[in-house]
């Protein structure tokens, strides 16, 4: 039974607009949605996920994932600022965690990898120049991305270079990033909507969220990349169980740019709009999200619906959290935090936290704590004191 906790009217109900909007899109006219008045925050009981068939890890691969920390408590009240972690970040973008529990975060503009452990942050070398990855190039929403520390150790970095958006993996070798290999490339690359996420899931296999890179097109076109959500073994190859026999795992999406998973499997994403709603899904194996058909809900059958939906200028949704008891997502031009309570019939209520600006990343820490990471540096928001930086938050 679906539960509506604030209904929304339809997004796109003239097939002429939508015509409009495509015809617009592909002459050029490409929203930078990173940066209208439309119905409050909604949510609907989120489709039960399809589970992939039954597989075994791939050769040479560790243990599967362990399943998320229980993090903050579930009835949230308040969220305050707590602990710095660091400042004077230039536009940081992903977050993961090594083995020894210390933290490594990717600087979209400058191709750096930083580690953080005990307050001190010192940039790796990861052989390019100044100490970059190799190859990144920035423009746009484009750069160094994504980052995971897979269950055989190794750095997975997403980075945009001149011809594509790829996926490499590195090994971390004291203060460097040594031994670059190419996972997957070929994944289309533009100044906007170039995804990036990379998550490993609870079947130790590397998902990774793509975006339709301006080309709308891309998004239903089962032989492109783009506007996907893929799932990879750690040499690349289609992980066993794929929906297509390829990369594939879902299409139909814009621009996801958050991942993260409950200690059953569930897998939630966030996913920037257009011009009216950004959504969190609930996604399935071979599921059909209805990109560029469909913007928010359906309510059709033939596209899976969101379970919550926001009006562009709350939300702009990047990273994402998830424990057994709700989605954390981190808001670019919404500028704030968003939590959306898991329920026993779907999702809750979302409320919203904070005053640090534009939010890239949230991330929950080995040991449950919770960090998010501004994004003010990055050409489209106010730079405060410390920027960019990640904290600690308290959460009651």
């Amino acid at each position: 039974m679906r539960r509506t906790i604030r209904p929304f009217r339809s997004v796109r109900p003239a097939r002429v607009l939508l015509l409009a909007v495509m015809l617009a899109l592909a002459a050029g006219c490409t929203t930078d949605r990173e940066g209208g008045p439309v119905p409050e925050p909604s949510a609907i009981t989120p489709t039960a996920p399809t589970e992939p068939e039954a597989t075994t890890s791939e050769p040479g691969a560790s243990t599967p994932a362990t399943p998320p920390p229980s993090g903050p408590p579930a009835d949230v009240t308040d969220v305050r600022v707590g602990a710095t972690v660091a400042t004077g970040l230039q536009t940081p973008w992903g977050v993961a965690f090594a083995p020894d529990g210390s933290a490594l975060i990717t600087e979209r503009d400058s191709g750096r990898v930083l580690r953080v452990t005990g307050g001190a942050v010192t940039p790796l070398d990861a052989g390019g120049a100044d100490g970059a990855v190799p190859d990144v190039q920035h423009g746009g929403e484009g750069g160094l991305l994504g980052i995971a520390v897979g269950p055989d150790g190794g750095v997975y970095l997403y980075l945009t270079t001149r011809t594509d958006n790829r996926v490499i993996r590195m090994d971390l070798d004291g203060d460097a990033l040594v031994g670059p290999r190419v996972v997957l490339e070929g994944i289309p690359a533009a100044g906007n909507h170039n995804g990036g996420r990379l998550a490993f899931g609870p079947d130790g296999f590397l998902y990774v969220s793509t975006g339709d890179a301006g080309r709308t097109s891309r998004a239903q076109d089962l032989d492109s990349l783009g506007g996907k959500i893929l799932r990879l073994t750690t040499t690349g190859d289609p992980a066993p169980g794929n929906p297509f026999g390829t990369e594939i795992y879902s299409y139909g999406h814009r621009n996801v740019q958050g991942l993260g998973w409950t200690s059953d499997g569930r897998l939630y994403a966030s996913e920037f709009g257009q011009h009216d709603l950004d959504e969190l899904n609930v996604i399935t194996a071979g599921g059909n999200y209805g990109w560029p058909h469909v913007e928010g809900w359906a309510g059709t059958g033939e596209y899976v619906d969101p379970v919550v939906t926001w009006p562009t200028s709350e939300a702009s949704p990047s990273g994402l959290a998830v424990t057994d008891t709700g989605v954390w997502l981190a808001a670019l031009r919404g500028e704030r935090l968003w939590y959306v309570p898991i329920t026993p019939d779907g999702v809750g209520e979302p409320s919203s936290y904070l005053d640090l600006g534009r939010l890239r990343a949230v991330t929950l820490t080995p040991d449950g704590e919770l960090w998010v990471a501004t994004s003010n540096t990055d050409g489209r928001g106010e730079v405060r004191d410390g920027d960019d930086r990640v904290v600690e938050l308290d959460v009651s």
